[in-house]
């Protein structure tokens, strides 16, 4: 079986006005298929940026990330986007809804990019299944927090992502919203077979994977 995701000697630095930084080194990993794994350590061990990696929203410095057997750090910006487009999902801890857009709107955004014929139907489904059909015609300012999270999610997983990534998917939820919106992503995650790698700071949450990578100043914490 084909990895989800392989990450072989990969290091990040990034340039600022105080000068390099070295936020991630020598990072190897295999993550196999409808595997779902949890990032976790303090904040600035780079949780994020290496979720970022495996998405293509970061480019490494050195070393490879593969996804689904496609050297991704190879690739030219309009490939990746297509890539990601039609392999990955992506939940953000800030929604990063589109706010001049309707859920519905925001649901089927990548459905049309793609191509697809029903993106409006497929997106409305997408909402169904999220408990938001009622919600459909409401712009993200009319929408509470947990609301527009489930929006976020009904758009990362309406194209049938083969990875799912999500950045700390409750970290501005109320614990009650936060306990929903994970029990909808383990679940379309269940439903539909995706590799799930997630970022949390929650170890409850953690335990809930099959497999746990503690980070600890860029470095996975052995």
């Amino acid at each position: 079986m084909t990895d989800a995701l392989t990450l072989k000697d990969v290091s990040l630095s990034l340039v600022s006005n105080a000068g390099k930084i070295d936020i991630l080194h020598d990072i190897s990993l295999n993550v196999t298929q409808g595997e779902t794994l949890g990032l976790v350590g303090p904040s600035g061990s780079g949780k994020s940026s290496l979720l970022m990696l495996m998405g293509g929203l970061e480019t490494a410095t050195s070393g490879s990330v593969a996804a689904l057997g496609t050297d991704i750090t190879q690739m030219g910006e309009d490939d990746l986007a297509r890539f990601r487009r039609d392999n990955m999902g992506v939940v953000f801890q800030s929604f990063h809804l589109i706010p001049t857009m309707t859920a519905l709107e925001n649901v089927a955004t990548p459905l049309e990019l793609a191509g697809a014929r029903d993106a409006f139907g497929r997106a409305q489904a997408e909402l169904d299944a999220v408990g938001l059909s009622h919600r459909a015609t409401h712009y993200p300012a009319q929408m509470s927090g947990g609301e527009q999270q489930r929006v976020a999610l009904a758009r990362a997983s309406v194209t049938r992502p083969k990875i799912l990534l999500a950045d700390e998917p409750t970290g501005n939820l109320d614990e009650t919203n936060g306990a929903a919106i994970i029990g909808m992503l383990f679940g379309l995650r269940e439903q539909h077979g995706a590799t799930l790698i997630m970022v949390t700071h929650s170890t409850e949450l953690a335990a809930r994977c099959d497999r746990t990578i503690r980070l600890r100043d860029g470095r996975i914490d052995t």
